[in-house]
């Protein structure tokens, strides 16, 4: 099981993003990896289509996913990064940030 979820902010702590902060866009379990935008940044050439609708080549700059390790959740008190605890509140397990000891509440969309 993940410790990031969809809606959690995190701040990147490696890599050529190091301190950027977003919100996670997509988390992808199976590679390990979660989708932020505006980190991770490739371009991409996108060949222009002779078609009636005229779709124009150029290059695009698209968010790559990034690898869990390189990521850590904000602590809700704070801001800063932490990291990621579990613990059993009324029968349910929910995350908490070690720094603070305070429930990470799940961001629905």
């Amino acid at each position: 099981m993940l410790k990031f979820r969809v809606g959690d902010k995190v701040q990147v702590v490696a890599g050529k993003d190091k301190g950027k902060k977003g919100t996670i866009e997509r988390v992808f379990p199976k590679k390990n990896t979660v989708l932020i935008p505006e980190i991770n940044m490739y371009k991409k050439h996108v060949k222009g289509a002779n078609v009636q609708g005229g779709q124009k080549g150029g290059i695009d700059d698209i968010p790559r996913p990034i690898h869990v390790s390189k990521i850590m959740l904000l602590d809700p008190k704070s801001d800063k990064p932490t990291r990621v605890g579990f613990k059993i509140v009324d029968g349910k397990k929910v995350r908490v940030a070690k720094k603070s000891n305070k429930e990470i509440k799940s961001a629905k969309k």
